[in-house]
């Protein structure tokens, strides 16, 4: 995929357990719908996921799932790239060459190192530097859009200021990138406690998330559970109160394309939460049972997974490699000559 007059966008997901109708709603269901509308690179950064301690086999087995599932959910590799950045090593060179030109507290104050070091004995250098790969991931394409939720804003803060920093110490290269953030179901919330984000590590509560991958019966019976309120109204509400109701009705609204005013309308005469939480399980169980049967059919071809992961990485190394042999060169590392034959 060259360099178009078209936006190129960047984002990337990691190869964690399953994905959740969150991560659907906030993340893929949007790349797909607009990726015949821009230059888009999708991204499974499996480099990011060892910055914690992770199974070798069952990582290399969540990443061929979660390519089966992308696919599955409707990226068309022959309009998108998707690959795997462990595939590309112009991310982790890349990231090396930024680490060099990136000051220490910047990346100190990242509000995820702060969480996620508390929470373990030994705090790995991976955790701290992450950040300056996911800002490589993103300027190695000269990615003008990297949508993402709410709470990794600040990363792609980091990065502008990053890409600002290398251009100013060593002439322009870099785009400066934009976030983009859904206004409509960037934050998709566990059904258990709508005060909190779904996600795959709270994923083990019951009735907390769900995954493309469960059956019709699995999320029925997850959404029967949802946690409402003691009134019966059904409507929008900026009302706290009121989040768990707001959770259901944004589900519907994301996954039915319609917006507040229709979303509230289907559910006049509606007899309480009861009915509301049965609308909005059916429309979900339509929605995700032909990705279910796609994945399923996709997860049993490995030759083909191997293939597109092969064609995507060769088409975004295609990209990234040139970007960073001339980070070298602007470093002042000495470019490698071509071997000669004797």
């Amino acid at each position: 995929m060259g360099q178009t007059a078209r936006p190129r966008v960047f984002s990337g997901i990691q190869p964690t357990s399953g994905v959740t109708l969150g991560n659907y709603i906030g993340a893929i269901k949007n790349w797909v719908d607009f990726q015949g509308q821009k230059d888009n690179l999708f991204c499974l950064v499996d480099l990011h996921a060892i910055t914690i301690k992770q199974d070798p086999a069952e990582l290399r087995a969540r990443t061929r799932e979660l390519m089966a599932m992308l696919l599955a959910c409707g990226l068309d590799p022959a309009r998108s790239i998707v690959f795997l950045q462990s595939h590309v090593r112009a991310h982790t060179e890349a990231a090396w060459l930024l680490n060099c030109v990136t000051p220490i507290g910047w990346l100190q104050k990242m509000t995820q190192f702060k969480d996620k070091s508390v929470k373990q004995e030994s705090v790995l250098t991976g955790l701290l530097t992450y950040p300056v790969l996911m800002a490589a991931d993103i300027l190695i394409y000269k990615a003008n859009e990297v949508p993402v939720g709410e709470d990794q804003k600040q990363h792609v803060e980091l990065t502008r200021n990053i890409a600002e920093r290398f251009n100013g110490l060593f002439g322009e290269l870099f785009v400066i990138p934009e976030p983009v953030i859904p206004k409509l179901g960037a934050r998709i919330m566990g059904l258990d406690d709508p005060s909190t984000k779904m996600s795959k590590s709270s994923a083990h509560k019951p009735g907390h998330a769900i995954f493309l991958s469960d059956s019709a019966d699995t999320i029925l019976r997850a959404f029967k559970r949802a946690v409402t309120d003691s009134g019966g109204e059904i409507r929008f509400s900026d009302d706290p109160l009121k989040a768990g109701v707001n959770n259901l009705l944004t589900i519907y609204a994301t996954i039915t394309g319609k917006d507040r005013v229709n979303v509230e309308a289907d559910f006049i005469g509606a007899r309480g939460y009861g009915d509301l939480k049965l609308r909005v399980a059916e429309t979900v169980i339509e929605a995700l049972r032909p990705i279910r049967e796609r994945y399923e059919a996709l997860i049993k071809e490995p030759a083909n997974l191997d293939a597109n992961m092969r064609r995507g990485a060769e088409a975004a190394a295609a990209i990234s490699e040139p970007i960073v042999r001339q980070m070298k060169e602007m470093m002042g590392l000495t470019p490698a000559q071509p071997s000669l034959s004797v």
